[in-house]
């Protein structure tokens, strides 16, 4: 069985953009910046995982948003074409059905007893993931 799942935790990455359709829908535009695990160097990298929605109430959620908030979304993996017969244009995103402000309550930097409060901290580390298809 198939399935298009995607769920996004991350930071918005800036203000969004909204752009009127000529059908009279509005498209809501925005990346989220999602890190990745430390990288074998040490240093900690991200990706910018271009969204959009056509859902008004998902757009109101990100419209409250300020760029580096945290947010949750969930929706499926696009693969869209643009561009005349001769010269196309492949760019996928994330089609966001639901979008919702993410809190985590991270421990405190100084907590000497190691006590997270309840919080599981491996559900807030990003897991790695196999590459849908090799590069080159």
């Amino acid at each position: 069985m198939d399935r298009n799942e995607v769920l996004l935790v991350g930071r918005l990455s800036a203000p969004v953009e909204e752009h009127p359709m000529p059908s009279g829908d509005t498209v809501t535009k925005w990346r989220i910046i999602v890190r990745r695990r430390h990288h074998r160097r040490g240093a900690a990298l991200c990706d910018s995982v271009p969204c959009v929605t056509f859902n008004p109430e998902a757009a109101a959620v990100l419209r409250g948003l300020k760029p580096r908030d945290y947010i949750e979304v969930t929706g499926a993996f696009r693969c869209r074409v643009f561009g005349p017969s001769a010269a196309k244009r492949w760019r996928y995103e994330v089609e966001v059905s639901t979008a919702r402000p993410y809190e985590a309550e991270l421990p405190e930097p100084d907590n000497p007893s190691g006590d997270t409060g309840g919080v599981n901290l491996a559900a807030l580390i990003p897991r790695q993931i196999r590459y849908l298809a090799p590069i080159g």
